[in-house]
């Protein structure tokens, strides 16, 4: 069993974008198969590049905000409860739509 505290939690930048905050929860090497299990906050207009995992699902759940999404050049638009899945391979964004409110999101990722 684990307990993990967010106030214990330092917050790192995320690979894509070191401006973009996130507290990593879990990280790999502690369950199997699980990459990651992070919580990022994007600020108004932020934008988390395009890039591609090749052997890994990643799963955001977003908790607040406003968002846009482009997987593989498909625009979705996403709003709080929204729960997006990208498979493997899958060139994907994030981008905060709204110009006064943080987007805050809950992910994780899964290798294949």
């Amino acid at each position: 069993m684990r307990l993990i505290h967010r106030d214990e939690i330092p917050e790192t930048g995320v690979s894509h974008d070191p401006a973009i905050r996130k507290r990593l929860y879990v990280p790999n090497g502690v369950v199997p198969k699980l990459t990651n299990f992070s919580q990022s906050v994007l600020r108004p207009g932020q934008l988390s590049p395009s890039h591609a995992h090749p052997d890994m699902h990643e799963i955001f759940l977003v908790e607040s905000g406003l968002g846009v999404a482009v997987v593989d050049g498909e625009e979705l638009r996403l709003k709080a409860g929204d729960c997006l899945v990208v498979e493997p391979g899958e060139a994907h964004s994030l981008q905060n739509a709204s110009p006064d409110e943080d987007l805050h999101l809950t992910y994780f990722g899964i290798e294949e």
